[in-house]
């Protein structure tokens, strides 16, 4: 690899550190980024890497492990489903010139007959392939394809032999740890009789068990003859979670012969789950054709539950179960980092418990951790489930309060917000505790400090909340204090709450509206309802002012009602004017986690002679992810009552994939911090990319939030995202406005259709 780089300014070095990753990982799952980054990097139409394989004919067969296509290139194969194809007649030469460690290069019209052909199918133009090598063996090649007349350059060999060198390596040491793992596993089941069940499966599609050791009745009570003639008991017994990675897996390993290796639980005879760890090899003739699999399932039941209680004692704290300050610490990092990319802010409060030290000397130290535990419970009641509350240690607690709005005004909501947490606190701890028989009354100092206003890193965040603490301490008891920037005009707040009490009891709302386009076709598909105060002087107030203090002061509920019946009026003023529509409107946290909340939305549609079926309902994705499995249960039934789901924001929260796979999910919106200047920003780009490409294989509609320039509209087209809003189309608008929309169109999307 004389003439390949891995730093300075060499042809690898844009890609080295996806070959770090390649060549130190798993090869499987680095691949398909590293075949994506060689491709950009070198602007080619196509890159892949192929494992020789030994066909059902005995001769060697090419099997497409990966491959990268860039714009409009059609793959190698046609058919998704069909990865194989013989070297032999195209590419028998192939065999001797890379088997012999010899590279493929040059404009395939100087190739031989045969394979010229095949390649100019695929549209292929000029080519480069380098051998990887494993264990001194030929065990596949890496390629590059040019489909247009342009020279291939030396910088396109340096980078593919990277690769080749890269994937030899993790192929290599993987291939060696499997071989020893599987050596030592099998010896110590076999010779020296342990308590793993030994097993011998057939190769064919049904996949029989031809031997299965008496230990499967030790571990799941079942005979090996139970075994042997139920050909479905292996798969009925997976757990449901793990089913479909574990037939997967087996699939794999039955049509590559790759070894079998796998974490899953099995349900025992009487009910019971057992955590395995399964292993298996492909067993072959001296042909090289696979004959059977022969396996070790190992009881990991102990270690599990040695490592979740490890997990679970690492991140919380043993005596009230609240997070740990280590996870506080690794989630306020998050938070931070997310509040810094969309303007945001994040508030910590320090609360530090009065005197507590009274009652250790005088009742004990078992009636002190009572009282802690009991106090851990008030303060879990007195915040959102969105707000997270930990223990620090001793008799100080935190919380952190994240994706709060930060304005520029002179009342600071997210101000608002951390003081009325702190005073739902002192409320909270009002009435008095009953430990071992004795009644208990607990005050309590809070230290209360924001990110940015007070600092701009974790640490001092914390520490200026600490600070702010003893500040109130000082002060007396049952206080709190805000650290020195932070600190609100008490009348002004007073004054805002006031005049928002006002807005909700007169109803001094409008509701505008902003176009959702067709990326294909520039049509308007559907609108965003977006609610707005209207002052008494005519100022509006969006809803990041004032929506998440409404929340606080329990008045989120009423102004939903009200955006819910006003939708229903608005409809149908439109459909009167044959306008058709898809409408969303968004659920805040609190909303979202009200009890019956999809019957009563759905009685309110019904009323108003809303079909479900044309409302989006939009979910932020930290919403959805607070409580993965009870948002579940709560998509579900929207679902079910015929709306369609949003998940909002994304991008910006924690999403489990698996999770979203599982949720009846119709639309993923596209944070705007995403889309913003994406066509200039490589990060933003690969991560719009994933995205899409993440919903596309879901059945997800993808919905780009905050279109601003025709360049970022391109590239969002260019990449197959389907829907579009942002001031690009249109700002939100009047529903007369949306009327002349439906009418006449949407000017900037008509360059969409002309396009």
């Amino acid at each position: 690899m004389s003439g390949a780089q891995t730093n300075g300014g060499g042809p690898v070095a844009p890609v080295a550190g996806l070959l770090g990753r390649l060549a130190g990982g798993d090869w499987q799952t680095e691949l398909d980024a590293a075949l994506a980054a060689v491709g950009l990097a070198l602007r080619v139409d196509r890159c892949y890497v192929f494992q020789n394989l030994r066909g059902p004919d005995g001769r060697l067969w090419m099997d497409l492990r990966g491959e990268w296509d860039g714009p409009d290139v059609r793959p190698l194969f046609e058919d998704p489903k069909n990865h194989l194809h013989p070297y032999f007649p195209d590419f028998q030469r192939w065999i001797d010139v890379m088997g012999d460690a010899r590279e493929i290069t040059g404009p395939i019209r100087e190739f031989e007959d045969a394979a010229r052909q095949a390649l100019e199918a695929e549209g292929t133009v000029a080519t480069w392939q380098v051998p990887v090598l494993v264990g001194g063996e030929w065990w596949g090649f890496v390629g590059i394809d040019l489909c247009s007349e342009r020279p291939l350059q030396r910088s396109h060999g340096d980078v593919v032999r990277a690769v080749a060198a890269s994937l030899s390596a993790s192929a290599t040491r993987q291939r060696a740890d499997e071989d020893a793992r599987l050596r030592e596993d099998l010896y110590r089941s076999m010779i020296e009789r342990g308590p793993a069940i030994t097993y011998i499966d057939g190769i064919e599609e049904s996949a029989p068990t031809i031997y299965v050791s008496p230990q499967v009745t030790d571990l799941l009570g079942y005979t090996p003859e139970e075994w042997i003639e139920d050909p479905e008991m292996w798969p009925r017994l997976v757990h449901p979670d793990d089913r479909a990675r574990a037939l997967a897996e087996n699939a794999r390993h039955n049509e590559t012969g790759e070894p079998f290796r796998l974490e899953y639980r099995l349900f025992a005879k009487d009910g019971h789950v057992v955590w395995v760890h399964d292993e298996a090899m492909m067993v072959r003739d001296e042909r090289g054709m696979p004959r059977y699999s022969h396996g070790v399932i190992m009881d990991i039941s102990d270690r599990k539950r040695t490592e979740e209680q490890g997990a679970f004692q690492a991140y919380h704290d043993e005596l009230t179960g609240l997070p740990s300050r280590a996870m506080f610490e690794e989630l306020l990092e998050l938070s931070v980092a997310r509040a810094r990319r969309h303007d945001g802010s994040v508030a910590v409060l320090s609360v530090d418990l009065n005197e507590f030290r009274l009652v250790n000397d005088s009742l004990g130290h078992q009636a002190g951790d009572a009282l802690l535990s009991a106090v851990a419970d008030r303060l879990r009641d007195a915040t959102r489930e969105t707000d997270l509350v930990a223990r620090r240690g001793g008799d100080q607690f935190l919380l952190l309060l994240a994706d709060l709005d930060r304005d520029d005004g002179a009342i600071d909501s997210a101000v608002v917000r951390a003081q009325g947490v702190a005073q739902r606190i002192q409320d909270s701890l009002v009435a008095p505790f009953r430990v071992g028989g004795t009644e208990v009354y607990v005050a309590a100092s809070i230290g209360i400090s924001l990110f940015p206003n007070d600092a701009a890193e974790t640490g001092t965040l914390l520490r200026n909340a600490e600070t702010a603490m003893y500040e109130a301490k000082r002060n007396g008891r049952s206080g709190f204090v805000l650290a020195p920037r932070s600190a609100l005009d008490s009348s002004a707040k007073l004054a805002f709450v006031t005049r928002l009490r006002k807005a909700v009891e007169l109803q001094r709302w409008v509701l505008h509206y902003q176009p959702v386009v067709d990326l294909d076709t520039g049509l308007m598909l559907s609108v965003e309802a977006l609610i707005r105060w209207v002052e008494p002087n005519g100022t509006m107030v969006p809803p990041n002012d004032f929506i998440p203090l409404a929340e606080e002061l329990g008045l989120i509920e009423q102004i939903g009602d009200w955006v819910v019946r006003e939708l229903t009026y608005q409809v149908q003023a439109w459909r009167e004017l044959d306008i058709d529509l898809e409408v969303g409107f968004n659920l805040s946290p609190r909303q979202f986690w009200q009890p019956d909340l999809a019957k009563r939305i759905q009685r309110e549609f019904r009323a108003g002679g809303v079909d479900p079926s044309k409302v989006l309902v939009e979910v932020t994705e930290s919403s959805a992810m607070m409580d993965p499995d009870r948002a579940q249960a709560i998509l579900g039934e929207l679902h079910e009552a015929g709306f369609a789901i949003a998940i909002d924001d994304f991008g910006t929260g924690y999403s489990s994939l698996s999770r979203l796979r599982d949720m009846p999910v119709k639309v993923l919106k596209i944070d705007r911090s995403f889309v913003s200047g994406v066509h200039d920003d490589r990060q933003a780009r690969s991560i719009v990319s994933a995205f899409l490409e993440l919903a596309s294989g879901l059945d997800i509609v993808t919905l780009a939030e905050g279109i601003e320039t025709r360049e970022e509209l391109d590239f969002l087209r260019e990449h197959g995202c389907n829907l579009g809003q942002g001031f690009y189309f249109s700002r939100p608008v009047p529903p007369e406005e949306i009327i002349a929309f439906a009418l006449g169109g949407i000017p900037t999307a008509a360059t969409i259709r002309s396009a």
